[in-house]
């Protein structure tokens, strides 16, 4: 289809939709020689024509008719940048059958339909591109189907929600309690006025779907991801890490091992060392594993209108010269069905904390609930008194995590025991 102008339809003109006008308008010279044609947003989709708007389109460009772009047969490509699975979902499936590209930040659709949009995809003999749905200006979707393409991809291990990431680096670096360091994120705009999707981990879940789906081969959807956000991490945990030289870091970890998967998303210890432990603040990073490539790690601004529109907009060079050449580009990896693990299954290390009476032999018998259910403890710290309570912090080695949770179980039974006040995995 050599044509010398590309009408877009754009379905959502918030934070990424208006920042996406500004890039295509800025850098237009530079993008439509890339792209290889002219580039109009035609037609964009909104809630409300009276709202005061970031940018300026030219008259009769907003519409509040979705069918002004999804039955329009001058528009070309569709942009959804709306966000939430409904209605989008429903116009990325309905523009794909009509055989036009469609290019999406959607994680949610993504990481929950994904089969769906690809079959629709399929039908209608076009692409879907969504590179933008995963840490906004960082290229990893793209590396893991084509740069990566010749490995074996073994793990990736990223931290994947920007407004988590700053949370926890204020409260190491500020000593600000949860709520504190909340609060600062929300009025630096890291954080929404609902900040649950981010804080309870199921931002990330979607995303480490979406990359462990591409890395594997295999459908992965946040139903199989063992999620926990950083709800219960206290300051007195990032004390504790910082004399054993740990960081902590809300991760979204997955592993292919012996057939079956692991994809999990939960704060988790890292050696002070390790490149992860060295991003700060509102940034994304992702280490990936290959057996060929060996370790590789993508680091940026994973959030964010521009950033996003960087991706976004990138994506859609990449549809208009799909067009221009008769092609639909990568399709969908997922190509064979593995099991992904119980997170029972998973062998992790832990860091515990226990709040106990200060007497004498309480230590003693709660190392004793560690061996009984075959976990070797690697350190013991006990420092703090406080009103006939002491805080005892034990580290184990390797463990089984049904294991952990025996013990873990038991030992908030015990007597003496106050509260089991944090468990938190340590990734070496």
């Amino acid at each position: 289809m050599l044509k010398d102008r590309i009408n877009i339809g754009m379905m959502g003109l918030g934070t990424v939709g208006s920042a996406v006008v500004r890039v295509v308008t800025g850098n237009r010279e530079s993008i439509e020689r890339k792209a290889g044609a002219r580039l109009a947003i035609s037609k964009v989709l909104v809630r409300d024509l009276a709202k005061p708007r970031r940018v300026s389109l030219p008259p009769g460009t907003l519409t509040q008719d979705p069918d002004d772009i999804l039955a329009n047969p001058g528009i070309d490509l569709v942009l959804e940048l709306m966000g939430g699975l409904n209605p989008a979902r429903e116009y990325i499936v309905r523009a794909l059958e009509s055989g036009r590209p469609v290019v999406t930040a959607n994680k949610e659709v993504m990481a929950t339909s994904g089969h769906d949009v690809f079959e629709a995809a399929r039908a209608g003999g076009t692409g879907v591109h969504f590179e933008a749905s995963v840490a906004g200006a960082i290229p990893i979707i793209g590396p893991l189907k084509q740069s990566l393409a010749a490995n074996r991809i073994t793990e990736i291990r990223g931290i994947l929600n920007g407004t988590c990431n700053y949370i926890l680096s204020r409260m190491r670096e500020k000593s600000d309690e949860m709520g504190a360091a909340l609060r600062a994120a929300q009025e630096m705009g890291y954080a929404e006025a609902d900040p649950s999707d981010d804080i309870m981990g199921h931002d990330t879940a979607r995303k480490l779907a979406i990359l462990a789906s591409i890395a594997f081969g295999s459908r992965v959807t946040p139903s199989h991801i063992y999620t926990e956000g950083i709800t219960g991490v206290a300051q007195e945990d990032m004390l504790y890490g910082d004399e054993l030289g740990w960081t902590l870091r809300l991760l979204g970890i997955t592993r292919c091992e012996g057939g079956s998967l692991e994809a999990r998303v939960h704060p988790a210890f890292l050696p002070r060392n390790h490149p992860l432990s060295a991003v700060h603040g509102a940034y994304n990073a992702i280490c990936v594993v290959g057996d060929a490539s060996g370790e590789v790690m993508f680091h940026g601004q994973g959030a964010g209108g521009l950033p996003t529109a960087s991706s976004v907009v990138a994506d859609v060079i990449e549809a208009v010269q799909n067009l221009r050449r008769g092609s639909t580009g990568v399709g969908c990896t997922c190509h064979r069905s593995r099991p992904v693990k119980n997170m029972e299954d998973v062998i992790t290390r832990y860091y515990v904390r226990v709040e106990v009476e200060d007497r004498p032999g309480v230590l003693a018998q709660v190392a004793g609930v560690f061996g009984g259910e075959s976990i070797s403890l690697q350190s013991v710290i006990q420092k703090r008194t406080i009103d006939h309570l002491a805080e005892i912090v034990f580290v184990t080695h390797r463990a089984r995590e049904a294991n952990i949770r025996r013990a873990s179980s038991q030992i908030e039974r015990l007597p003496f025991v106050s509260a089991l006040r944090s468990l938190i995995r340590v990734e070496a």
